[in-house]
């Protein structure tokens, strides 16, 4: 047998919970030479409030899966499946099948902090929402979200300069939304 990662479906909002039982069930039971890690996939994510206040927060990747890197036997399986809040293992036919390398270092992202990929931002501002230029070059003029683009941070914002509509791309710290 080998030690390989495999995805748990767990009720939304268990994943913390789930991870810590199964740490105290593992001690408890003996199968520290069974089941070797447990993950709960998270990402930096900066959130922008109202005012422009920046705030990073961690996200979950996979709400409601947990992954586990264990030697799967009827033992390990049987334990790591009837935890309270496990819903099962994510596989085909009732079988739990191993996420691959490449698999894992995607969920997990390694691969994103290697190449230096910015965090992502979260913001509530949306399509068609009216907002107010906050700060630069166009402050207090009033315009409308045309496109959000979260991954960098900007929005694309129709804002009317002598009478045209004028498209302007601004982060998400420039904006802020009208009430």
């Amino acid at each position: 047998m080998s030690k390989k990662w495999y995805v748990l479906h767990t009720y939304s909002g268990y994943e913390n919970k789930v991870k810590n039982t199964l740490e105290q069930r593992i001690e408890a039971l003996g199968l520290e030479n069974n089941i070797f890690a447990i993950e709960i996939p998270t990402e930096t994510v900066t959130e922008i409030k109202d005012g422009g206040k920046r705030v990073e927060a961690e996200h979950k990747v996979l709400p409601g899966y947990v992954l586990v890197r264990m030697e799967l036997d009827s033992r390990s399986w049987s334990y790591v499946r009837n935890t309270p809040g496990v819903t099962g293992f994510v596989g085909s036919q009732g079988k739990p099948e191993p996420l691959t390398r490449e698999e894992y270092n995607k969920i997990m992202g390694y691969t994103k902090k290697a190449a230096g990929v910015p965090v992502k931002t979260s913001t509530s501002i949306s399509v068609g929402d009216a907002i107010r230029v906050i700060s630069g070059p166009l402050a207090d003029f009033d315009g409308t979200v045309s496109e959000v683009c979260s991954d960098t941070g900007k929005v694309k914002v129709m804002v009317s300069i002598f009478g045209r509509e004028t498209p302007v791309e601004l982060s998400f710290d420039q904006v802020s939304r009208i009430e």
